[in-house]
């Protein structure tokens, strides 16, 4: 992490109010190439995102990295990997070298250029769909196997679990009237977490996606690429899978086992990963709630996400973690 990227703003400004139409169009200039003056800004909110025309091409994608969030050696984490992905001919978006670099820096921003790349949202409850998925998938996750990051987290219990819901607590977040019943259940959620890895036993961890939910996979008649590896990380492989799953549980065993009919052609996959499932679910839910709390300061943020901190909120966020409880204690998805 860089805590001192900003350290030249005023008190209590965030440094994204200074990213301004014409920082956005210097940035990009400074690297040789010349706008045409078309500028959208495009739906991100970890990060800053636009699509930026050009006098000679087509559009580029332009992401600013949040400062502060990740070091330079964990942003070039991300793209070596997903340029490794791509030149191994796996759909995913990678960063663009310009002047022999993807990540470049103007003023307090750093930023990476992306080709821009559009597509719908992939059909998740067709089966060929699924399959095809779990093809690159699988690809993906054989190149993320064959080394590990080091600048980039884990994705386990402690940053996920612990460290957001403590950054909730010491920050009171959490209304007084329901801090005991939200510490008791995150408390028991934690321990449902803690079993679940214990009875799935030690797992491989490899190099993930990490978000790969149906909205970072673009689809095109050609088939599917993977966007937006921002939350790359080291993970169980089940990671880049439960998320494609939805519905009952019939459902989703039908959906998995359509996915891991074109995952393991490329990859192997351990079936004890499957107890990780709801734990990765309640993993998720905890750290989108820290997430949505650290990013409070952010003035995009309580425009977006206007019924985060309210006394419903933190209502359904127990009742929510109640679910989970009882889901991690239940069999896990059967495959095969």
């Amino acid at each position: 992490m860089e805590p001192n990227m900003h350290s030249d703003l005023p008190a209590g400004v965030h440094p994204f109010t200074a990213l301004l139409p014409e920082v956005v169009l210097d940035a990009v200039e400074s690297l040789g190439v010349y706008s045409d003056g078309r500028l959208l800004a495009l739906n991100s909110y970890e990060n800053r995102v636009y699509q930026v025309g050009l006098e000679d091409g087509g559009p580029v994608v332009v992401k600013f990295y949040r400062p502060g969030r990740w070091s330079v050696d964990a942003i070039l984490e991300e793209h070596a990997f997903t340029q490794s992905l791509a030149e191994l001919e796996i759909p995913v978006v990678a960063p663009s070298v310009m002047g022999g670099k993807t990540l470049h820096q103007h003023g307090i921003f750093h930023f990476a250029v992306f080709p821009r790349r559009g597509g719908r949202a992939p059909e998740l409850q067709d089966p060929e769909t699924l399959t095809w998925l779990g093809r690159f998938l699988g690809r993906i996750h054989a190149v993320g196997a064959s080394a590990p990051f080091r600048s980039r987290i884990t994705l386990d219990r402690q940053t996920y679990g612990v460290a957001p819901s403590d950054y909730l607590w010491t920050h009171d977040f959490i209304p007084a009237d329901l801090r005991p019943a939200w510490r008791s259940v995150i408390d028991l959620a934690l321990g449902g977490v803690a079993r679940a890895f214990e009875r799935a036993g030690d797992v491989a961890t490899i190099r993930l996606h990490g978000d790969c939910h149906g909205g970072n996979v673009l689809w095109t008649d050609d088939g599917p690429h993977f966007v937006d590896f921002d939350d790359t990380c080291m993970g169980p492989a089940v990671q880049d899978l439960w998320m494609l799953l939805s519905g009952s549980r019939a459902e989703m065993t039908g959906q998995l086992c359509d996915v891991l009919d074109g995952y393991q052609d490329f990859a192997d996959f351990d079936p004890r990963e499957l107890h990780l499932v709801e734990a990765l679910r309640t993993l998720r839910l905890i750290h989108y709630s820290g997430w949505l709390a650290r990013r409070w300061d952010d003035p995009a943020f309580p425009v977006a996400f206007p019924w985060f901190n309210t006394q419903r909120y933190w209502q359904d966020r127990i009742l929510e973690m109640r679910e989970q409880i009882a889901l991690m204690d239940e069999p896990p998805l059967v495959w095969r």
